[in-house]
């Protein structure tokens, strides 16, 4: 079963990039989109039939080189099981809606089959973000990391003719290969540290990479700490965080249904998937933690910030997507794992809902994206108003305070919040408050959407409103699966994710220990009782093996014991920050329209500095674009015109035209010429035979 979950996309994508000629455009992409659905209903069944432990499904004989050794196969457990699902359905509305938003596109030529390409892209981005999350070493991981980049330049960049398309293309691909140089460092680092790159055999040397110190440079490292560090600089890449998100916004370049795809579930959310996979690594390397902690932190607070001002609505949801994802990475960075992939679980619904959504609106909007001309249109999209609607309901995190009721996000986002203040150190108390503040933005620029798009007057062009319209049924379907998903995942799997101990526990299959231990008096205790109390004992504990389940937490790791017991106040402060959000975007954008504009004029330095997203883009291109330009006109100035065509071209254009010139003139065409250089040569070859090559 998880065989075919893997390789139909791959099928579908093949079928649809070269079969479209033989079997029609139309028969492709619904063969492609049937594979499609196929995968999502048997990720399913894998999903609620997993048993909690982890399986290994050999595909064959991969890699055979000195001591490496690997196969490629599948690792099928809890974490993957969640990946799946969230891949699969996503993508499976994808392609569905995609019938729909890319049936009549401006930028092709009707006669260009540029729909089966689009499709197969799509399935072939699917089938690599499934390499990745089926697999069973680091390597085989590597391969699908790099393919989801490829499928990613090619969706991104999909609107070839427009150059803005094929920047935001290249600079995704080149910002990414940053992230992944220090992927693949990490990898060679654990493959020079355990000798080999399984999962198991690395998960298992946890402890002793541990003890290992590195010598580099300057002085000596731990090596869990550099190989954390490392891998994380990966994730930052696929996950956009500080310093490496620069390519996210950008790519909105793309059709709608690529920001969908690569935004809510399935690329955005791959560095997440790898730091709770490293779990094993990252529970042995605190520093390391502490660092993502923090970055996730301010990833979230940054891109909040940003979202507050922006115009083009599908920016606005990719700020928020980049907010998200530091959340969970604070999750992630506290040791609390399981609520990392909670929310990650929670937010593809929401987002894949709100991404859809704008894409109904642009396409019922002939493609206009600036919400300053929209307005009133929640009577001409009623469909699409209340997906967004409970989208946004969801992501700010509406819900009932101190209980578990509440849309996906509530449920979620709280439990990330309550997990930073249960840490109780200085990277969780800076995450918790950021985390608050970053709330109460998102809910201020998730209701500004709201209101600017389906509230108010209509703006800007009139023809345009007048000539809107609902989306087809195609494209609203989709609507509706992902709806549900966002009022009810975050409630009917609350327990499995951030619930009692055991609950947590046996759903993800993490190992609290092997067997019972001993206590002072000889008496056993049970699993969770040795991990959530201290256990006090006259022999040896039995230590749990790393790796042994999905997601690994050290005995010592109570942050999520610590976080069930938060005060009333750290429970209801995200709530409390969602309604402030709410009432400043209802003053100024229904109540008092008038007010964001006094205010952007007021404030003039720090609005241009958060609509020019904090300068990073102009920062970078002083820092790293205008030097490498610099380096290569030099290069190009001197190094090509001045020594290539200057030197050994002026050589070839100089001195060896002479000497030719010189030989020509012997080829006089005379015979007596030639006869009389030839009685020269015997003359000159006698006379060298009798001065220095006579017999002694």
């Amino acid at each position: 079963m998880a065989t075919i979950i893997l390789f139909a996309p791959l099928i579908g994508a093949i079928i649809c990039g070269f079969g479209h000629r033989f079997i029609g455009e139309k028969a492709a992409q619904w063969t492609a989109t049937g594979l499609l659905f196929l995968a999502c209903l048997l990720s399913w069944i894998v999903f609620f039939a997993h048993d909690g432990e982890t399986h290994q499904i050999q595909i064959l004989r991969w890699i055979e080189s000195g001591s490496l050794s690997t196969d490629w196969a599948i690792r099928l457990d809890r974490l993957t099981a969640i990946m799946l699902i969230v891949v699969t359905t996503v993508s499976a509305l994808v392609h569905l809606y995609s019938f729909g938003y890319m049936a009549h596109d401006a930028n092709f030529r009707d006669d260009e089959p540029y729909r089966p390409r689009f499709f197969a892209y799509l399935s072939f981005f699917t089938f690599a973000m499934l390499m990745l999350v089926t697999a069973d070493n680091l390597v085989q991981m590597f391969f699908g990391w790099e393919g989801v980049g490829v499928a990613s330049y090619l969706l991104i960049g999909f609107y070839y003719r427009k150059p803005s398309a094929n920047a935001a293309a290249i600079k995704a691909f080149v910002v990414n290969r940053v992230g992944d140089f220090g992927f693949a460092l990490g990898i060679f680092a654990l493959f020079f540290l355990v000798d080999s790159i399984n999962f198991d055999t690395i998960f298992a040397a946890a402890p002793e990479i541990a003890q290992t110190q590195l010598t580099f440079l300057w002085g000596e490292w731990n090596a869990a700490e550099v190989v954390a560090l490392l891998l994380f600089i990966g994730a930052m890449g696929k996950s956009a965080q500080l310093l490496l998100h620069t390519w996210l916004p950008d790519a909105m370049e793309g059709p709608t249904p690529v920001s969908a795809l690569i935004h809510a579930a399935t690329m955005v959310t791959a560095g997440v998937f790898l730091v709770c996979r490293m779990s094993p690594i990252m529970e042995f390397a605190p520093t390391a933690t502490a660092f993502i902690t923090i970055l996730g932190a301010t990833t979230a607070f940054f891109a909040a910030t940003v979202g507050l001002v922006q115009n083009d609505i599908k920016r606005v949801i990719a700020y928020s997507t980049c907010s998200q994802l530091g959340y969970m990475f604070v999750a992630a960075g506290v040791g609390v794992y399981s609520a990392a992939m909670f929310h990650l679980f929670t937010h593809a619904f929401f987002k894949a809902m709100l991404f859809l959504g704008a894409g109904s609106v642009i396409h019922g909007m002939h493609h206009e994206q600036d919400m300053r001309n929209y307005g009133g249109l929640r009577k001409k999209f009623p469909y699409t108003f209340w997906a967004m609607m409970i989208g946004t309901l969801a992501i700010t995190g509406v819900g009932i305070p101190l209980t578990h009721i509440g849309f996906a996000g509530f449920l979620s986002k709280d439990a990330i919040i309550e997990s930073a203040w249960g840490a109780h150190s200085g990277a969780g108390t800076y995450a918790f408050w950021l985390l608050v503040i970053a709330a109460a933005m998102t809910s201020f620029y998730s209701w500004r959407l709201m209101f600017l798009t389906f509230f108010g007057e209509p703006r800007g062009n009139r023809h345009t409103h007048d000539h809107a319209h609902e989306s087809p049924k195609v494209m609203l379907a989709p609507l509706g699966v992902l709806a549900l998903g966002a009022v009810f995942s975050g409630m009917i799997w609350f327990g499995s994710f951030f619930g009692e101990h055991e609950e947590v526990y046996e759903f993800f299959g993490i190992p609290v220990v092997h067997e019972t231990v001993e206590g002072d008096h000889g008496e056993e205790q049970d699993l969770a009782e040795a991990v959530t109390e201290p256990v006090q004992n006259t022999g040896a504990v039995d230590v749990p093996i790393p790796g042994a389940g999905a997601i690994y937490i050290h005995p010592d790791n109570h942050v999520m014991d610590e976080a069930h017991h938060a005060t009333v106040w750290v429970k209801a402060s995200p709530f409390f920050a969602m309604l402030i959000g709410l009432v400043l975007a209802y003053q100024m954008y229904i109540r008092r329209p008038d007010w964001p504009a006094k205010l952007a004029e007021n404030q003039r330095p720090i609005y241009l500095f958060l609509l020019n997203k904090w300068y990073f883009d102009e920062l970078y291109d002083v820092i790293f674009v205008r030097p490498a330009r610099s380096v290569g006109r030099f290069l190009w100035r001197r190094g090509d015109g001045g020594v290539i065509d200057g030197g050994i071209n002026g050589l070839a254009m100089g001195i060896v035209p002479y000497f030719t010139r010189l030989a020509a003139r012997a080829q006089s065409g005379y015979v007596f010429h030639y006869a009389f250089a030839m009685v020269l040569g015997i003359a000159v070859l006698l006379t060298w035979v009798t001065l220095f090559g006579g017999a002694e």
